[in-house]
């Protein structure tokens, strides 16, 4: 069985998959910039108490597969 998140009156496993694109798909998320991509988005996601169970970065778009706690809205995760 899958591991649920619980709270005190909830059990919820809120999970989406967003694609966040560069500009006309420039492929400048390579190298140094990709890395700091990287950890600005685990550091975002931290702070918002989101979990990335996948996120890999290409030259051009970022996959990232995120779990989201119900009191949070997904427009305001993105």
């Amino acid at each position: 069985m899958k591991d649920y998140k619980r709270r005190s009156y909830t059990i919820w496993d809120c999970e989406y998959h967003i694609v966040r694109v560069t500009k006309y798909r420039y492929p400048v998320l390579g190298g140094d910039v990709g890395h700091r991509c990287r950890e600005l988005l685990r550091e975002l996601a931290r702070s918002k108490v989101m979990i990335i169970y996948t996120g890999p970065i290409n030259l051009d778009h970022v996959h990232m597969l995120i779990g989201i706690p119900p009191q949070l809205s997904v427009s305001r995760a993105v």
